[in-house]
């Protein structure tokens, strides 16, 4: 491997990129390893779970490796990551990318993994690894899961010693969610603003990507099922583009036994609608489709919302980067970051049009602080800069 010099430790970042290769996701991640990188950490990044891996193109779990692996190498590559990264095969045991000796050494010089979406499962040699510092994206399952007593979540994050989330308002008294033992400190997710930079003028149309019916992950606790689908909360504002005379769109990811019913309905209600698959498996077009747009229009999940966990979206920080205004579903984030310019909160279909009109009377203005917002709120060196001193790295 090449040698350079870091002004600060070994670290090594833990994700999903080849496990789930659509933009998205690839963009959470690059944030994190150039953020890192950008602040003098010397930056890995390790898949190493037992898993098959999501195929885009076929929509189902498989455990052939090759194609994720083409899909991924060369963003890593471009960005300054070749020969510092892993992915090591479920099935063979193989490793891509640095050789399993490489890997092992590295597990032992690191000062810290940082699991951030709490996804990688620890394995006995990852134990060698000085810190573990849990980041978890989706709050609310695991929490109920550790209130529940569940043997697994409770072993998986006792290999951790420090725990972020992007559910700022736990532990909060208007905040719905257990927290248990565990001291969960608030972070937010980290976006490399030079990434986001465009030339590209006003769109028409206020978008957004989303998995339309997420399965497998609602949750009933105490005897009240809290849900997992956007779905669910967007069929509550269905009526928007019959309120208001600007574009809406949504890219939505949809099962095949649903497509045909779903773009039925949004079509129905007067929406625009693409697929969020085939848009995100290309990172270049993914980035483009949200600089391109008027603005986001979005929801938040009922676990998110009902709990008031003060979660934000990772994509809508993108959208705030990339000088685009976002009106999405109030989970409690107002509390931490400003509302009512480049920014709003709703929690009714009047709170919506008001913030529409709020936009539209003047947008320049509303888009300098959207970005202006994900500057002094998201920006990488900062998110990361305050989530490694309080790690203590």
């Amino acid at each position: 491997m090449a040698k350079e010099k870091f002004k600060k430790g070994k670290i090594v970042v833990f994700g999903i990129l080849f496990w789930y290769p659509l933009a998205g996701v690839t963009y959470q991640f690059l944030n994190y390893l150039i953020g890192l990188r950008n602040l003098g950490y010397d930056v890995y990044y390790v898949e190493d779970s037992s898993r098959w891996l999501y195929d885009p193109k076929t929509d189902i779990l498989t455990p052939k490796v090759t194609e994720n692996l083409q899909e991924i190498v060369p963003i890593l590559d471009a960005y300054g990551f070749h020969e510092r990264w892993v992915f090591r095969d479920y099935l063979s045991g193989e490793c891509y990318g640095m050789t399993s000796s490489q890997l092992l050494q590295l597990y032992q010089d690191a000062d810290a993994c940082l699991n951030v979406t709490g996804d990688q499962d620890i394995k006995d040699e990852q134990l060698t690894c000085r810190r573990h510092v849990y980041i978890e994206s989706d709050p609310v399952i695991s929490q109920f899961k550790l209130a529940d007593g569940d043997v697994k979540m409770i072993k998986h994050l006792a290999h951790h010693d420090t725990f972020f989330s992007f559910g700022e308002n736990l532990g909060n008294a208007d905040c719905g969610v257990p927290v248990g033992q565990y001291e969960w400190k608030p972070t937010r997710q980290p976006v490399v603003l030079s990434l986001w930079q465009h030339s590209y003028g006003a769109g028409e149309t206020y978008n957004t990507i989303a998995t339309w019916n997420n399965k497998g992950k609602d949750i009933t606790y105490r005897g009240e099922t809290y849900y997992w689908r956007k779905a669910r909360e967007l069929e509550k504002f269905l009526d928007l583009p019959h309120k208001s005379p600007l574009k809406f769109e949504i890219a939505a990811n949809v099962s095949k036994d649903e497509k045909i019913t779903v773009k039925e309905l949004l079509n129905q209600h007067g929406w625009q609608q693409s697929d969020a698959v085939k848009l995100s498996q290309d990172i270049q077009r993914y980035q483009t489709y949200i600089q391109t747009s008027r603005g986001e229009f979005t929801v938040a999940k009922d676990q998110y919302t009902r709990l008031r966990t003060g979660w934000f979206s990772d994509r809508s920080a993108c959208y705030l980067a990339a000088g685009r205004p976002v009106i999405t579903q109030e989970t409690g984030f107002s509390k931490f970051l400003p509302t009512g310019k480049g920014l709003f909160s709703f929690q009714t279909m009047e709170d919506i049009l008001v913030a529409l009109d709020e936009i539209e009377s003047d947008y320049e203005g509303n888009c300098r602080a959207a970005r202006e917002i994900a500057a002094e709120y998201f920006a990488a060196e900062k998110v990361l800069g305050s989530l490694m001193e309080r790690a203590e790295l």
